[in-house]
């Protein structure tokens, strides 16, 4: 199912995790309205980089956010987030910091670059954070500094 033109309900609900735990990560009914607004989000934050944008996580079940270490309150579930890469563009700070200044323009409720010992991708949803401090973050596996910081 095409959510938007180039982005599909599978490619916002594809798990390998979720494949190799045997995990059905069909969204409910009432998520698909969400799903296509992410899509369109991520339509303009593709459009305004000017390359292809690669979701590698976008809606999970509440089973497989379990899995992967989400935290119970995860964008994810409700099918208001996805996390993104543009290698095109460059990494994943430098998307990061592309877009932070935009959010209001793209219709991004919060960035957050995480930036692990093992990789680094950037997570937008279009779900506006009670706190605004919480709209712009880096997360480096154990904590949250408020702006988008190069941890390397």
């Amino acid at each position: 199912m095409k959510l938007s033109p180039h982005f599909t309900l599978a490619e916002l609900t594809a798990s390998t995790k979720a494949t190799v735990l045997g995990i059905d990560n069909t969204p409910p009914e009432e998520i698909i309205p969400r799903l296509i607004l992410l899509s369109e989000m991520l339509e303009r934050v593709r459009a305004f980089l000017g390359v292809p944008v690669i979701v590698s996580s976008g809606y999970r079940c509440p089973r497989l956010n379990t899995a992967v270490g989400g935290v119970t309150s995860s964008d994810h579930t409700q099918g208001h987030a996805g996390d993104i890469a543009a290698p095109k563009f460059g990494s994943a700070f430098v998307v990061a910091s592309a877009l932070a200044p935009k959010i209001a323009d793209l219709g991004i409720g919060q960035i957050i670059f995480e930036n692990t010992k093992s990789s680094s991708w950037v997570h937008i949803s279009n779900k506006v954070p009670t706190n605004q401090n919480s709209r712009i973050l880096t997360f480096d596996g154990r904590n949250y500094a408020i702006g988008i910081k190069n941890l390397a």
